[in-house]
């Protein structure tokens, strides 16, 4: 369940921006130093672009895992970081980052929630995800009435006129999630894209054209370009085709799929050094300009940067040693092993194995 936006701060030492994968395992190497932490994340659920982007496509390069899908991935961090009890505030965009005279921070979201904190870990990716929007007059009104372009909710579409505009993955995806026998099956479905060519894994572009063979759905070649309404509903789309016929096509429901546009956003105004809408970092602790500061993952920018999962890990690691002398400033932190620790060991909740001589 979400918290509620308390009315006074919350007081942390740990505050993480992001939770996609590197956002997830900044809570567990917090963890292993016995830190807990709150995490902040504008989608509504954990995972970040593995799930908003890549759920169900195959991922090769996490180390000593041959294959996995982004859910997978995230479903595995999550359990792996269950020990720690970190909170999560999900559907929520951070706005504001700033040092305190005591040098703490005071973090706030758009939602209200407020937080003071002796570090910060950006693990935003590369920003806040936004749906590409269709910009044809007069649509905004019916957006999340008629007109949505992300699915939260499959059943509520079931039984309905849907016309579904895209030509990758997500859009292809959904075309035959709602055109084919099943529990979420439309009355109808159109897919529209502007040319013939797909951005989408060829066997769904395959089925999608049986598909239509069979008549159980259509595929139109155009641009909306405008639209029809009686009252206050959406009605119909104006499709404007290759051949510079315009014709209308009625619907309940329209699905935009045009991709996320990544955001940077309110961290633009943080006073971080910035290098191409990217966070300048050491390669020590992974701190930003902003000491207390720390940009792991596909936000951070240093020499040899390379945007992958696993080296975003390894960011992670590196940072939550950085940070602790802020934690803890009394305290003198030792790397210590999983595998031998009796205190990580308690940390995580797990038995001190015994081995017979």
């Amino acid at each position: 369940m979400e918290p509620v936006a308390p009315t006074s701060p919350i007081e942390t030492d740990a505050v993480i921006v992001g939770a996609g994968p590197v956002g997830l395992f900044q809570v567990f190497e917090l963890g292993l130093l016995e830190v807990k932490a709150h995490i902040i994340d504008s989608l509504p659920y954990p995972g970040g672009q593995c799930i908003e982007l890549y759920p169900d496509k195959p991922i090769y390069d996490i180390p000593a895992v041959p294959v996995c899908t982004g859910k997978e991935l995230t479903d595995s961090l999550l359990k792996q970081i269950e020990p720690f009890g970190a909170t999560f505030h999900l559907g929520q965009e951070v706005t504001e980052l700033q040092r305190r005279e005591d040098g703490r921070f005071d973090v706030a979201t758009a939602k209200g929630t407020r937080f003071v904190t002796k570090t910060v870990f950006i693990a935003a990716g590369v920003g806040a995800f936004q749906p590409r929007l269709l910009k044809v007059d007069g649509l905004e009104k019916h957006h999340d009435r008629q007109v949505f372009y992300r699915v939260k909710n499959p059943a509520q579409f079931a039984g309905k006129h849907l016309v579904i505009v895209g030509g990758g993955d997500s859009a292809l995806d959904w075309t035959l999630n709602f055109a084919q026998d099943g529990p979420h099956k439309a009355e109808s479905v159109i897919l529209i894209h502007r040319r013939d060519g797909f951005r989408a894994a060829p066997a769904s572009v395959a089925r999608m054209k049986e598909l239509c063979d069979a008549l159980e759905m259509q595929f139109v070649i155009g641009q909306i370009t405008g639209i029809e309404e009686q009252g206050d509903r959406l009605t119909g789309v104006k499709v404007t085709g290759s051949d510079g016929v315009t014709r209308v096509v009625p619907l309940d429901v329209l699905l935009v799929f045009f991709g996320l546009s990544p955001k940077l956003g309110p961290i633009a105004e943080w006073g971080l050094a910035l290098e191409r809408k990217q966070v300048v970092v050491d390669t020590e602790k992974f701190e930003t300009s902003i000491p207390g500061v720390f940009a792991v993952g596909d936000i951070n920018t240093y020499p040899g940067k390379k945007k992958l999962i696993l080296s975003g890990f390894h960011e992670a690691a590196l940072a939550a040693f950085g940070a602790a002398p802020y934690i803890f400033p009394d305290k003198r932190i030792h790397l210590q092993y999983t595998t031998t620790s009796p205190k990580l060991h308690k940390v995580l909740g797990v038995e001190t194995p015994t081995f017979d001589d």
